[in-house]
């Protein structure tokens, strides 16, 4: 028995298969460009020709952009995390509260 291959659903599906191929991507990539909301066309566009050779394959392209996305996105909440901590210690010295004592002024 011949297994048919799966056809995709819409425009969208066949543009990210071609991508997938013309790139050569595997799933993985293909989840990490999606997710940083890249499109198919653009990856296309980004294939390195043999006179740009200061251009990363597109493999590398998306994994290094997805990668300096995470780190800027943990320096982030690392920040937020330390502003509210700081917030909270300032907004008891000025409410005259110390180590949960009322201070007399």
């Amino acid at each position: 028995m011949v297994k048919k291959k799966k056809q995709p659903k819409n425009k969208k599906d066949k543009l990210w298969i071609e991508a997938k191929r013309r790139c050569r991507l595997n799933d993985e990539d293909i989840r990490m460009a999606k997710e940083m909301g890249l499109n198919p066309r653009s990856l296309i566009k980004n294939i390195p020709s043999k006179t740009e050779p200061w251009k990363l394959p597109v493999k590398d392209w998306i994994r290094e952009m997805y990668q300096k996305r995470q780190e800027k996105s943990a320096r982030k909440k690392a920040r937020k995390g330390q502003a509210a901590v700081e917030g909270e210690s300032s907004c008891q010295n000025k409410c005259g509260v110390m180590n949960n004592k009322l201070r007399v002024f």
